[in-house]
């Protein structure tokens, strides 16, 4: 198995792979690492032979945001797993998030999201087909229209 993982740093820490390629991955947080964008990433899943979907971990420090940008071929969604935040998808209103929503975000569609809250904000961002780091277009200005970036 092939993970794709920041350059220099190790792979999971424990790995499990079955006779049938069924696979049991524990990612360690010493793997985490700081975006370009200011995100804290953990890439939990990004294998070579899975080639529908990559699962990251994200963190968000109290106020920090991530920069707004578009995957311009992958679809995403967000599983907020703590904190609070609220998000900012395509032409949809800013919208608060909790613990247990989830966010679909089409391919080529804006997006962004803040952490509004006192914890770190940690949610799932789950590809498909894996995340590319090529089809990531950052968006600088934050009042751009989100139609154009569709």
């Amino acid at each position: 198995m092939t993970l794709r993982l920041r350059p220099g740093r190790a792979s999971h820490s424990d790995l499990q792979r079955g006779e049938q390629g069924e696979t049991i991955c524990r990612p360690t947080m010493d793997d985490e690492f700081l975006s370009a964008e200011g995100v804290h990433i953990l890439e939990s899943w990004h294998a070579s032979e899975d080639r529908q979907l990559s699962i990251a971990r994200a963190r968000l420090a109290p106020g920090q945001s991530s920069q707004p940008h578009r995957l311009a071929n992958t679809v995403e969604r967000y599983v907020i797993v703590s904190g609070s935040g609220e998000v900012r998808v395509g032409s949809l209103p800013s919208t608060p998030a909790q613990p247990g929503d989830i966010v679909y975000i089409p391919a080529g569609v804006r997006q962004s999201i803040v952490n509004t809250g006192s914890v770190d904000l940690v949610f799932y961002c789950l590809c498909s087909p894996p995340f590319d780091a090529a089809d990531y277009v950052s968006l600088p200005d934050p009042s751009a229209d989100p139609e154009a970036c569709a």
